[in-house]
């Protein structure tokens, strides 16, 4: 059984590998240079065959790290676009901006410390593909995690009725 540190450790190690990947990938050239005020985040996804990706997806998620009072639940404002890359028929993804944080309102005690969090905007789930690299555009200071989700092998049967 694997527990939480050592998945988040495999997880850790093979995101690391992946980054360090992703400036060789030959597909990247054709993504510019982040603008003025925003920063590239690239992922290179393990190579999979064709009939295998259509299992996988993978959940992009933006956000910052931010201090919080560790008992509110606050998400920001802030949507993962897709758009395509003109000439190329690739796709990239942009949080153009990050809007207010909201929050539960819900007392905190006294003398509480700060807890510094991940805080993120909506999730985006996209198709896995292992061929072309998955390029978000974001603000300066912000932080792109994401995670792949796997089918399980089996398909249920719905019943009628």
């Amino acid at each position: 059984m694997i527990t939480k540190t050592t998945y988040f450790a495999i997880v850790t190690t093979l995101a690391f590998a992946m980054d360090t990947h992703a400036a060789g990938h030959n597909n990247l050239k054709a993504f510019p240079a982040a603008a003025n005020g925003m920063e590239r985040h690239v992922i290179v996804l393990p190579h999979k065959e064709r009939g295998e990706e259509d299992a996988f997806k993978v959940e992009l998620i933006a956000g910052k790290q931010m201090m919080t009072d560790g008992v509110n639940q606050i998400r920001l404002g802030a949507k993962i676009e897709a758009k395509p890359l003109k000439g190329w028929g690739f796709t990239y993804y942009e949080v153009a901006k990050f809007g207010h944080a909201i929050s539960t309102r819900i007392g905190v005690p006294p003398n509480t410390p700060k807890v510094k969090k991940f805080i993120s905007g909506s999730p985006l789930i996209i198709r896995y593909n292992s061929r072309i690299p998955i390029v978000i555009y974001t603000p300066k200071g912000s932080e792109v995690r994401y995670r792949i989700w796997r089918a399980g092998e089996k398909f249920e049967v719905v019943k009628k009725g």
